[in-house]
């Protein structure tokens, strides 16, 4: 019942690491992500209030605003920040390298386009990062048409893959975003640390720039 609920005054929403993973790692829609995807399309964090809930949520109804967030609480996709943060502005190409960098282990990381292409690298040499960026494109392709047997026949929706050693270790793996029509794919040799606020920022700044062409 809605009053089950209350709203703790003075925070501004943010998605958690792993809310941004969620909004993203996927072309399905429900309304969790409807909501953390709407979350990213702002250039400031929007105070906690049922007003901005019903905006963000695209629903009038309260209490099924607040199952909403409870919903998403619960599963740890938003945080109340103390304060309001604005999106990483600036040049891509300037802020992404920083940003990569903090979510590896190692610091050996790309982010490339759904061509091929990387947009950014930290720690690969040109040479292996374009490499990378090409097999990020065919690996693409190949679970674009192994889709029915990976998805219905095995259940498996992670649509990451992943070169691994011996023990099943990740050497080199590789996760798509998704962001509106574009599909990009982080590259990452080594232990990805995805639950890093640099990761909530690169989306951020990824669905800003990208996202909102299309809106």
């Amino acid at each position: 019942m809605i009053s089950d609920y209350s709203l703790t005054e003075g925070l501004y929403l943010y998605p958690t690491p792993a809310g941004a993973y969620y909004a993203v790692s996927s072309l399905e829609t429900d309304k969790p992500r409807q909501f953390l995807r709407k979350l990213l399309l702002q250039p400031k964090t929007h105070a906690l209030s049922i007003e901005n809930l019903q905006h963000l949520m695209n629903q009038n109804d309260e209490e099924k605003c607040l199952e909403l967030l409870h919903h998403c609480q619960k599963l740890r996709w938003v945080q109340g920040l103390n304060e309001p943060l604005e999106y990483p502005s600036g040049a891509l190409e300037d802020i992404l390298p920083g940003l990569l960098s903090k979510i590896s282990e190692n610091g050996k990381i790309l982010l490339a386009e759904r061509q091929g292409f990387y947009l950014a690298t930290h720690g690969f040499p040109h040479e292996v990062a374009e490499e990378l960026s090409a097999l990020s494109a065919e690996i693409a392709t190949v679970h674009d048409r192994r889709s029915g047997l990976l998805v219905n026949n095995m259940g498996l929706m992670s649509q990451a893959w992943s070169i691994v050693d011996v023990f099943g270790n990740s050497e080199v793996g590789f996760w798509p975003l998704f962001i509106s029509n574009n599909r990009f794919v982080i590259a990452i040799y080594g232990i990805p640390h995805f639950n890093q606020a640099e990761f909530v920022s690169l989306v951020w700044a990824l669905s800003i720039r990208y996202a909102t062409k299309e809106s």
